[in-house]
């Protein structure tokens, strides 16, 4: 059986024109955009307040650790949404695997509330 890619020039030729279209844009705005830099317009700009202290300054660890635990479960409430609405064509089978699925996000989840990862001091 012989297979042909014919079906994938529409999206190359669009994946060039977008590609094309992108850096084309960039590259005018460059050439025909203003570039006037003074002192006044290089300067730390914090929506109307004056700039305080170093901006470089690091982050607590905890910060980071919150946005981390967020996204990782964030994501398994993404997963919740395809399987509750087809929740009766995966049967026993589907059943089974998200009750594994959870399970091992609930043993994550006592790990952490053990290593006190939830408690902001």
């Amino acid at each position: 059986m012989e297979t042909s890619n014919d079906g994938y020039i529409p999206v190359l030729i669009q994946l060039i024109v977008a590609g094309g279209f992108v850096a084309g844009t960039l590259w005018i705005t460059h050439i025909l955009g203003p570039n006037r830099k003074s002192a006044k317009k290089l300067e730390t700009f914090e929506c109307g307040i004056e700039p305080q202290g170093n901006a470089r300054l690091p982050f607590s660890i905890k910060y980071f650790l919150t946005a981390i635990l967020f996204v990782l479960f964030d994501v398994e409430v993404i997963f919740f949404y395809p399987w509750a609405t087809n929740f009766r064509e995966f049967g026993t089978q589907g059943f089974v695997s998200m009750g594994i699925f959870v399970s091992l996000f609930l043993l994550g989840f006592l790990y952490l509330r053990k290593k006190q990862a939830f408690k902001w001091e």
